[in-house]
């Protein structure tokens, strides 16, 4: 056989291949680019709705607490947010309720990670005016980050070191900080603070877990009798972002199963919520016409002229450092 022949048998053979490995490769490309364009929006949304968690905060709301990670979460307004910008992310924000509906059944959770509890928002039953029993997506009630020991000692943990504790020996509750507790109580968790640490963050990752992964099978089942087939799952997230997750007021969301091509979509999100505040700097001038600039944690009897985000401007201004650690030292 001529060379030439061989390769006319070559072509003729592997050109389908070939070319249909190119649509395949053209379609792969097509999905890569949609699950970027989900994966955006569902950051976007998330990131959204967890910085309207603090949107009503006011930090001094409870006496109680003299923590910086303490604030009531906003979790209705949260989910509002989450909501409006994944639609419009979507493409579905213009009164579409019933693709919006549709795009829920692709949501198995989402989860509020509050100062002392958290939330879920998840398909749960409920009777509506007929009388009959029906399921929709609500919120539970606050689920407590909680702990027992084997003496029926408990602990109610918080983002921080703030406890509740209920002593079983005494049969009383307590209420306070880990290191004031620990000469009060005789409870032998608070004694120790690294094992309180460690015992802390276990309890409240195992506890948001356990309660995701009863609501997701929820969800399955309620998705099969909707004519879904896909199985919800628990996502694997590592113990690096679980401790970050619960370090601070926040929100997760998980996709899954919408479908892309032979396969499907799945991810999750994370969001933290509280904001840290940047000093503000004052500019002043003091009896001498002399013009300083100061933080506003400082206390100066100087008559304030200006305000300053940044040391930088307020010396382009002609304002001069004076620090609150060293009142009489200006800078140079």
């Amino acid at each position: 056989m001529k060379i030439t022949d061989l390769a006319i048998v070559f072509t003729a053979i592997f050109f389908p291949l070939l070319l249909i490995l190119g649509f395949r490769y053209e379609s792969l490309e097509d999905i890569r680019y949609v699950e970027m364009k989900y994966t955006a929006a569902l950051r976007s949304a998330v990131q959204d709705g967890s910085i309207n968690l603090n949107r009503n905060e006011i930090q001094s709301f409870e006496a109680a607490y003299d923590s910086k990670k303490f604030m009531r979460a906003d979790k209705d307004q949260a989910l509002k947010a989450f909501a409006q910008t994944l639609y419009m992310n979507m493409g579905i924000e213009d009164g579409d309720s019933a693709s919006q509906a549709a795009l829920w059944w692709y949501i198995p959770a989402l989860v509020v990670l509050d100062y002392d509890g958290y939330f879920i928002y998840a398909l749960q039953s409920y009777t509506n005016a007929a009388g009959e029993e029906e399921m929709r997506h609500q919120w539970t009630p606050k689920l407590p980050y909680a702990w027992s020991d084997g003496e029926g000692n408990s602990v109610q943990f918080t983002l921080d070191s703030f406890v509740r504790v209920y002593e079983s020996s005494s049969s009383r509750w307590y209420a306070g900080w880990r290191h004031e507790l620990a000469g009060q109580s005789g409870v032998s968790l608070l004694q120790n603070e690294e094992t309180f640490e460690h015992i802390r963050r276990i309890t409240i990752v195992n506890a948001v877990q356990d309660r995701l992964a009863y609501y997701i099978q929820r969800h399955n089942e309620s998705a099969l009798r909707n004519g879904m087939t896909y199985i919800f799952t628990l996502p694997v997230i590592s113990q690096e972002e679980w401790v970050n997750t619960i370090d601070d007021v926040g929100m997760l969301a998980f996709v899954q199963g919408i479908p892309l091509g032979d396969r499907y979509y799945n991810n999750y999100a994370i969001g933290g919520a509280r904001l840290v505040k940047s000093p503000v700097y004052f500019g002043g001038v003091d009896e001498r016409g002399l013009k300083y600039y100061f933080r506003d944690d400082c206390s100066f009897p100087f008559q304030v002229e200006e305000t300053f985000s940044h040391p930088k401007e307020a010396a382009a201004a002609g304002y001069r450092e004076r620090s609150c650690r060293n009142p009489g030292v200006l800078a140079p």
